[in-house]
């Protein structure tokens, strides 16, 4: 039982609101327009979510990292989310762009935060000093880092990054992605375990987020956050609710991980608890 003046611990809630290839045809309320995106933010925002992890797309619907797109959904958010999330762009390759063109993009924009897969960006030994002095000037210009990790094994190239000082941070923000786009198989919270085993050293991967591919997305999230980790949901990654109905928006993902947090003296943390840990 929590006492009355127990503080409890918050959890840190990121939406994800439409992703690289979610279409219309899946799901007709995904936001794929600046404006439609900054709208969508700002209803997670009401709902508890302090982050939004922003993919972009082209008037035709498809992934892009084009700058002029991204500064457009950049004045959107401004505009009607102001400072209430912080805003973290992504540098997903779908296939498409090269190690190159997604540290350009950075560059260019020059975002509050940015998402990083380790496997895109750095895949190999011989990636490994253009890759080192990209995160030099990421962290130069005070831009909050977040490394996608996959599997086992980019947990452990990832702390040995870290040793090595390759990635120039001892603790940054890291999130542990359970399963694929249309894979087969559904991530459930135990899939969390193996990259909690190869997570040594523990203090590498104090702060840390969880999202899963799957419709136990809400329990692989709270999973994560009874773990000490944060929560990342939407239409990115999921688009059913708990219990198996469609979820009508990203607020409802939103509420689905909020809702249990407060039988768990969980709470969701505000944006500026947020940035005072993920701006490292």
């Amino acid at each position: 039982m929590t006492s009355t003046g127990e503080k409890r611990r918050s959890v840190a809630i990121a939406v994800a609101p439409n992703g690289a290839r979610r279409t219309r045809e899946e799901h007709p309320g995904v936001p794929l327009a600046p404006r439609e995106i900054a709208y969508a933010a700002a209803a997670a925002a009401e709902a508890g979510a302090a982050m939004i992890h922003l993919h972009i797309r082209t008037p035709q619907g498809e992934h892009t990292l084009d700058p002029g797109i991204y500064g457009e959904a950049l004045s959107e958010l401004r505009r009607e989310v102001r400072n209430r999330m912080i805003v973290q762009i992504t540098t997903d390759s779908l296939g498409k762009f090269r190690p190159r063109d997604q540290m350009a993009v950075v560059r260019e924009v020059r975002p509050e935060a940015v998402s990083l897969a380790l496997r895109e960006l750095c895949p190999d030994a011989a990636s490994e000093a253009e890759f080192a002095e990209f995160l030099k000037f990421v962290k130069r210009e005070r831009i909050a880092p977040q490394f996608i990790l996959y599997d086992a094994n980019d947990v452990v190239r990832y702390a040995l990054l870290v040793d090595r000082e390759i990635i120039p941070w001892r603790n940054a923000p890291v999130i542990f992605v359970l399963g694929r786009y249309q894979l087969e198989t559904e991530p459930q919270p135990h899939d969390l375990l193996p990259l909690f085993e190869a997570a040594k050293p523990v203090e590498t991967f104090a702060t840390f987020m969880t999202c899963a591919f799957s419709p136990a997305e809400a329990s692989c999230g709270i999973a994560g956050a009874l773990l000490g980790g944060d929560i990342r949901v939407g239409f990115e990654n999921n688009i059913l609710l708990p219990d198996g109905r469609l979820a009508p928006d990203n607020v409802a993902l939103v509420r689905a991980v909020v809702e249990p947090l407060s039988g768990l003296s969980l709470v969701p943390e505000d944006v500026d608890a947020m940035r005072e840990r993920y701006l490292v």
